[in-house]
């Protein structure tokens, strides 16, 4: 089934803006654009239920069940239990949190393994943990590919490993990696797996079960949403673990690690979230299906539709001599995020010669700082990254190759 571009362009505000007109947004993997219900929900909630929830009136009911109603539908999406779902700040403050929790966890001479392809978010907090004696590894990239290869994660495993932490997908290499494989070796070697999903989620919220993470995380102001951070954390380990909320609290698995809870609006503003996907949902299929399978076949429809995008970009820059492309040249491999170098320009300056075409794209080393290092880039320039969504047009990535094949 192809995807209706024109209903799901409808579903933005952010198309019919005029200050926007004729800019094609370039940078999401950065940020993606609010879909028209997120909006709705945030503006109504402002308005109408902006009290203390869950007092026994009536705007303050409201306006729980609103809270509590989000995270259910968000918990059914992602074919979770709503108990296991926490929504924090950012996905950097709740990786924050789970390092804290785990800082008390772990023994000294224990180990955790981080990955030199991750956002910061996912290996600073790690590997601050070195202060407490416990021992950080590092899973490196293949300098040649920036893959991550399983067989070295193999190679650092043992009897004292406690928890990996790595990328579902990086936010500059793009590449899928293989969780389902990867998480069944942490598992069989007596360990946690801690997976960011923040690059991937955009594409598709995936069924977080079938990859066998133990911790997953992503951020929904990059899914079309509010600025949070949702966070699954197995039930058993939630229990296990020790809590980092007030101490009153330490009996409810909700509030065991969210010591903060976020804006009340913008957890009701997740509704929005899930209303955007049931309706691209029931406007492609038209018929009913539980949440879990809706959200499946939503990631086809994405997921076919970038791949379409995605492809010219990489044969052109792939064939270009003067261009270093991060990452793989199949875009089936890969999600549609496309960072690379250009020979004898930097990366910042090629930032405002596209603005000029009215395409937004970034510079920088997007806090993969250890993966911009180790890939021998200067870290002060770092890689210009083009990035799409599924309401992206074939239309705006022909722009992008044209301009680019002007100004480069």
């Amino acid at each position: 089934m192809t995807l209706d571009l024109d209903f799901i362009r409808s579903q933005f505000p952010a198309f019919s803006e005029p200050s926007l007109d004729g800019f094609a947004h370039l940078e999401n993997a950065g940020g993606s654009y609010a879909c028209r219900q997120s909006i709705e929900w945030l503006e109504r909630y402002y308005r109408q239920t902006k009290v203390q929830p869950h007092y026994d009136y009536p705007a303050s009911r409201t306006a729980g069940e609103h809270m509590d109603t989000a995270k259910q539908r968000m918990a059914s999406w992602l074919n979770t239990g709503a108990d296991e779902l926490h929504f924090g700040p950012s996905t950097s403050q709740n990786t924050y949190v789970l390092a804290q929790a785990l800082r008390q966890e772990l023994k000294p001479g224990e180990e955790v393994i981080v990955t030199n392809q991750e956002h910061e978010a996912n290996v600073g907090v790690w590997s601050r943990l070195e202060d407490d004696g416990i021992v950080v590894r590092e899973w490196k990239v293949d300098p040649d590919t920036a893959e991550l290869h399983p067989m070295d994660l193999e190679a650092l495993l043992s009897p004292r490993t406690r928890a990996v932490a790595l990328t579902h997908c990086s936010n500059v290499v793009a590449s899928i990696n293989p969780v389902r494989e990867i998480t069944d070796l942490i598992r069989d070697a007596g360990a946690w797996s801690i997976i960011d999903g923040v690059s991937f989620c955009p594409h598709g919220m995936p069924d977080i079960p079938s990859l066998g993470a133990d911790v997953y995380l992503f951020s929904l102001y990059k899914v079309y949403g509010p600025h949070l951070g949702v966070m699954y954390l197995r039930k058993d380990l939630n229990a296990e673990w020790p809590y980092q909320g007030h101490f009153f609290n330490a009996g409810m698995p909700e509030a065991r690690f969210t010591p903060a809870g976020p804006d009340h609006a913008q957890i009701a503003a997740v509704n929005g979230v899930l209303d955007y996907m049931e309706t691209v949902y029931e406007h492609h299929h038209g018929t009913y299906a539980p949440l879990a399978q809706q959200a499946a076949a939503v990631r086809e429809l994405f997921r076919d539709h970038e791949t379409l995008l995605l492809q010219p970009l990489l044969d052109y820059l792939s064939d270009h001599s003067g261009v270093r492309l991060i990452g793989q040249k199949r875009a089936g491999v890969r999600a549609p995020t496309v960072a690379f170098t250009v020979r004898g320009q930097s990366a910042q300056s090629l930032v405002p010669k596209l603005a000029e075409f009215k395409l937004g794209v970034g510079a920088g080393h997007f806090y993969a700082y250890r993966l911009i290092e180790a890939l021998d880039i200067d870290t002060d320039d770092g890689v210009l990254r083009a990035s799409f969504v599924h309401y992206n047009s074939p239309e705006e990535v022909d722009r992008l190759i044209s301009a680019l094949d002007e100004v480069l």
